[in-house]
């Protein structure tokens, strides 16, 4: 599959290399494949490598604008900060995402106030349902939003059963979505459907969660789990 992976961090370096890994044609997207390539460093901080260190490592993953990324996918990924996809996703262009699955992954985090962040995006909205509006052709599935980018690609990290949400309002789309999860080692009956693209909302309220769990085990290899009756 020809998958566009939107995002040049931890999150887009670790998907874009698991699925090149799994044999899909990916390209990763930026706003200046130049500008990204320059840079000596992550705009992350430590533990994230420049990209260009990275690509070196990767070098059938290609590297293309958002639009030029968009344009041959099949699949869109958006692995960009939260408070980023919305532009990056107008960069990519309407026509180039007409008809296609966005998988959102990011979260709506604001550190204008430290760590830990708040959300931008909470309650009666979620960043993947403003991504649908914003693109009302483009088919938005959220997903593996709520965990560690290296749970998101090797869920046998984590020992035991755990859970990954699946949400929109396309069925088919969703199906896609659960095929690219089976791949990464989600099995079918970890893979939680929660509806439609609504339910998102409650995913994304999860990070709040997730980093106090993180700050108290002091890493982010752990996930969620249902236990049921």
């Amino acid at each position: 599959m020809k998958i566009a992976v939107l995002g040049t961090g931890m999150v887009g370096q670790t998907l874009a290399g698991r699925l090149a890994a799994l044999g899909h044609q990916v390209t990763v997207g930026t706003r200046d494949p130049e500008a990204t390539l320059a840079r000596a460093a992550s705009p992350e901080g430590a533990g994230t490598p420049a990209y260009s260190s990275w690509q070196a490592e990767h070098p059938a993953v290609r590297l293309a604008t958002f639009g030029a990324a968009a344009e041959q996918a099949e699949l869109i990924i958006n692995a960009t900060a939260g408070g980023a996809s919305l532009q990056a996703l107008a960069s990519a262009g309407p026509a180039n995402l007409d008809g296609k699955v966005i998988l959102d992954v990011a979260n709506s985090l604001d550190f204008s106030r430290g760590f830990p962040p708040s959300l931008s995006v909470v309650n009666t909205d979620s960043l993947a349902e403003q991504i649908q509006r914003a693109h009302p052709t483009a088919r938005v599935v959220k997903s593996l939003n709520t965990m560690n980018c290296r749970v998101m690609v090797d869920p046998a990290r984590v020992p035991g059963e755990h859970v990954v949400f699946v949400s929109g309002d396309d069925s088919d789309a969703k199906a896609t979505v659960a095929g690219v999860l089976g791949e990464l080692g989600w099995a079918p009956g970890a893979i939680w459907d929660l509806g439609g693209l609504s339910t998102a909302r409650g995913a994304e309220m999860l990070m709040p969660v997730w980093l106090s769990i993180m700050q108290k085990l002091g890493s982010g290899d752990f996930n969620f789990a249902i236990a049921r009756v």
